[in-house]
C-alpha cells in the first residue's frame, strides 16, 4: 500500500526566529508523573480473536509472590501493567544459591500488545531502523543492584528473560514499577462525554489515553517511537485536546516551534525534534504546512488569544501564500515531488482533488483569521473562488456525481471527504455526494490509518449522514479495541489488520495521536444529537 521514500533536503536555509522560540520554551510544561505497579503476571496464549492471535492470560505464577520464583537460564516472566503506559521501568535483582561467579545475562522487552512479545526482532524486514524495537539486552555484574532503565518506553507489558546467570546461582526481581510521565497525566476532562451508550464510552476512554500518553513536551506523534511532534497530528490532537483536557499551553508551544524555524521561502518543516536540542526536519509535506493555518486558526477560535493570532498571522500567511504558488492560471492546483502531499499512508490513492480541496480548506481559515487581524481580504477572497471553480469544473464528474482525480479520473473516498469538508458543495449536494460515496466507495478499502478515517466520518456528520458516520466510529475504532486495544493504533486496515505501513508490525505505533479524534467527534457532533 505504500512506498515511502525519506526526503532529505541538503539544501534547505532556515531562518530561526528566537523570540518564537523563547516563547515556545517558556511554554514547555512541567510533567506530571506517578508510579505505577504491574497488576498480575501473564502468559502470551494463542487467541484468534485479538490482534495478530495472541492474547494475554493470568499466569500460574503469583504476582505477590513475585520475589519467591528463582530464575535461571530461558527462564522468563511477564510483567501486566493493566494499562498503557508511557515511562520509565525499573526493577530490584537479588541473587539465590552460590555466589555469583558470572554476570546476569538479561533480555527485557516492552510491548503495548501481547503479540510483540512474540515477534522476534532479528527477523526484522522493515525500512524503518531496527533500532525502534523495544528491547534491551544487559549484562549485571553485580546482584543485588536496582535496575533502572534510562530510556522512556510506551508499553502496557514487560517480558524479562534470563539468557543466563551460571550454574551457581539464580536471580528473583522484587518492587517492579514504571514511573509514568504525561503532561496532563492527572487532568480530568473537563466535559464527560455522557451517552447512555456503552460502547461509544469506551471508545471515548480510550480516546482520552491516547492523547494523554502522547503529550509529552510536545505533543508526540506517538510515543513508542518518533517522539516527534508532526504538523498533520497536532492539528487533530488541538482539536481532541480541546474537546477533553483543554491545555492550552501544549498548543501554544507546538504553534511557537514551528513558526520558530521556517525556511527562507516561507515553508514549514513537516515535523521538529526537540531532543537534544529544537531542530526542524528537512521533510516538506504541503498539506501538513497548511494545516498550521488550521490549527492556529483552531486555536484562536477556541482561546480568542489575541498575543498568539498577532504573532503568528506573517508565519500562517507565509504558508498560505507558498501553497498559492503552485496554483497555475486555471485554478488549479499543481503539485511537483519536491513538495508533496499525504493525505494518508497510500500511494494507490491519487491525491490531486484532495490536495486542491485541503488548500480550499485552509485558505478559508486564512480568510477568517485576516478578517479578525482586520486586514484586506479580497485577493484572497478572489483566489479562493477561483480555486473552488476550478475544482468543480476540473475534478466534478456530473455523470457520476463524484470527484475525480488525477490523469485516469480517479474515483477514491479521500476525494470526496475533503472536497465536503473544504465546503466545495452546498449542504444538499453535499449529503448527495457522501450519498453516492457510501454505494460506491463503501466498505472502504484501500485506506489504513484512523487519520483518513477521522476525516471520513467527520465528512459524514457534516453532509448529514449522522447515523452512518457514528457506526463507522464504532466499526473502525471499536474494532481495535475488540482486537485487544488500550490506546489506538497508527495504522488498522480492518480488512488486513496486520497492515503496516513501514513492512513489519513489529515497529508499529499501538498508541498514535492522531487516532485518539473520537473524543473530539462525539463531543461537536454526537453530544449535540442527544441534547
Amino acid at each position: 500500500m505504500t512506498d515511502f521514500t525519506f526526503q532529505i533536503n541538503n539544501d534547505v536555509k532556515w531562518q530561526y526566529n528566537n523570540y518564537f522560540l523563547d516563547k515556545a520554551k517558556n511554554n514547555k510544561p512541567v510533567l506530571q508523573r506517578a508510579i505505577v505497579k504491574p497488576s498480575r503476571l501473564v502468559d502470551i496464549v494463542a487467541d484468534k480473536t485479538k490482534f495478530n492471535g495472541w492474547s494475554a492470560q493470568n499466569d500460574s505464577r503469583d504476582l505477590l509472590k513475585l520475589d519467591t520464583y528463582a530464575l535461571g537460564r530461558n527462564d522468563s516472566v511477564i510483567l501486566d501493567f493493566g494499562n498503557h503506559h508511557v515511562g520509565y521501568f525499573k526493577v530490584d535483582l537479588q541473587h539465590v544459591g552460590s555466589p555469583m561467579d558470572a554476570p546476569t545475562y538479561l533480555h527485557i522487552k516492552f510491548a503495548e500488545l501481547p503479540a510483540e512479545l512474540m515477534g522476534n526482532s532479528d527477523e526484522y524486514d522493515g525500512w524503518l531502523s531496527k533500532s525502534w524495537i523495544a528491547e534491551e539486552y544487559i549484562h549485571l555484574d553485580v546482584v543485588p543492584t536496582t535496575l533502572v532503565l534510562p530510556r522512556r518506553y510506551a508499553f502496557r507489558y514487560v517480558q524479562i528473560s534470563v539468557i543466563d546467570t551460571s550454574a551457581k546461582y539464580k536471580i528473583t526481581l522484587a518492587n517492579p514499577e514504571l514511573t509514568a510521565v504525561s503532561a496532563v497525566l492527572n487532568k480530568k476532562v473537563l466535559k464527560p462525554l455522557g451517552l447512555d451508550d456503552p460502547v461509544l464510552q469506551k471508545i471515548d476512554d480510550v480516546s482520552q489515553k491516547t492523547l494523554q500518553d502522547s503529550m509529552q513536551d510536545v505533543y508526540e506523534d506517538g510515543p513508542k517511537r518518533d517522539h516527534r511532534l508532526w504538523l498533520g497530528d497536532l492539528r487533530l490532537q488541538a482539536l481532541a485536546n480541546y474537546a477533553t483536557f483543554d491545555d492550552r499551553q501544549l498548543v501554544k508551544r507546538s504553534l511557537y516551534l514551528f513558526a520558530g524555524m521556517p525556511t527562507t521561502d516561507g515553508r514549514l518543516a513537516a515535523n521538529v525534534f526537540t531532543e537534544p536540542e529544537i531542530v526542524a526536519d528537512d521533510t516538506f509535506l504541503f498539506d501538513y504546512s497548511l494545516f498550521f493555518v488550521s490549527t492556529l486558526h483552531d486555536y484562536y477560535q477556541h482561546t480568542r488569544d489575541v498575543e498568539v493570532r498577532n504573532d503568528l498571522y506573517d508565519t500562517a500567511k507565509k504558508a498560505i501564500d507558498v501553497g498559492l504558488s503552485f496554483v497555475n492560471s486555471a485554478g488549479v492546483l499543481s503539485l511537483d515531488d519536491r513538495y508533496p502531499v499525504f493525505v494518508e499512508w497510500s500511494n494507490t490513492i491519487d491525491k490531486t482533488a484532495a490536495a486542491q480541496a485541503i488548500l480550499i480548506y485552509a485558505l478559508k481559515q486564512f480568510i477568517t483569521l485576516s478578517e479578525a487581524q482586520k486586514l484586506p481580504v479580497e485577493t484572497y477572497k478572489n483566489q479562493l473562488k477561483q480555486l473552488i471553480d476550478a475544482a468543480k469544473t476540473y475534478y466534478f464528474d456530473a455523470k457520476e456525481g463524484l470527484f475525480v482525480s488525477g490523469p485516469e479520473r480517479q474515483i477514491n473516498i479521500a476525494s470526496q471527504v475533503w472536497m465536503v469538508l473544504a465546503g466545495v458543495l452546498n449542504s444538499e449536494q453535499n449529503y448527495e455526494l457522501m450519498a453516492k460515496s457510501k454505494i460506491k466507495l463503501f466498505p472502504i478499502t484501500g485506506i489504513a490509518t484512523p487519520y483518513m478515517y477521522h476525516h471520513v466520518v467527520e465528512a459524514l456528520f457534516i453532509a448529514g449522514h449522522q447515523t452512518d458516520a457514528i457506526q463507522l466510529i464504532k466499526d473502525y475504532w471499536g474494532g481495535m479495541i475488540a482486537l485487544g486495544a488500550d490506546t489506538f493504533w497508527e495504522a488498522f486496515d480492518p480488512n488486513q489488520p496486520d497492515f503496516s505501513p513501514y513492512g513489519s508490525v513489529m515497529v508499529n505505533s499501538y498508541s498514535h495521536a492522531w487516532s485518539c479524534t473520537p473524543s473530539y467527534l462525539l463531543r461537536k457532533y454526537v453530544m449535540k444529537l442527544a441534547v
